[in-house]
């Protein structure tokens, strides 16, 4: 079996969703939503890492649960900017941008936990299948919040 792979992937992705999500939360402080909502959303994904590490012993893999959310030198520059910056039409396109890459993240991400769910129902292994179904709607969610706030903040972005 490969699912195990795949978890070990997932759970890299997953991190790496999260990440994404707390650097737009921080790059973007002057929008409240933004930064609300990529905070308490990248907290999904740090829970998600640390499940899937439980279950990938099963499958073979020995995942750290330690969810990998140390910023770099890079990311407090970020946010420092960011506090200092404001909003300004710059800035919203490269909030725009920025919320691009959260979706296109979540997307991938998305589909993997749709390829866990359909190896667990294969299977017939129902642990796996219940956290592939939580986990995938979660992620579903995470993608549509950043789809609709593209969508919310693309205009004002391009055309002004």
């Amino acid at each position: 079996m490969r699912i195990g792979t795949v978890l070990r992937d997932l759970h890299h992705d997953e991190n790496e969703l999260a990440r994404t999500l707390l650097r737009v939360a921080d790059e973007h402080r002057a929008d409240h939503e933004v930064h609300q909502m990529g905070v308490h959303l990248a907290e999904w994904s740090w829970r998600h890492v640390r499940e899937i590490a439980a279950i990938a012993g099963s499958f073979g893999e020995n995942l750290d649960p330690t969810p990998d959310g140390t910023p770099t030198l890079v990311e407090e520059a970020r946010r420092w900017m960011s506090e200092r910056g404001g909003r300004s039409p710059e800035s919203e396109l490269v909030m725009v941008r920025d919320l691009r890459d959260v979706y296109l993240r979540a997307s991938s991400v998305l589909t993997d936990w749709e390829m866990i769910g359909q190896a667990a129902q294969a299977i017939v292994h129902d642990e796996l299948l219940e956290l592939a179904t939580r986990c995938q709607a979660e992620t579903k969610r995470q993608a549509t919040w950043a789809n609709a706030k593209i969508k919310e903040s693309s205009t004002q972005a391009l055309v002004v």
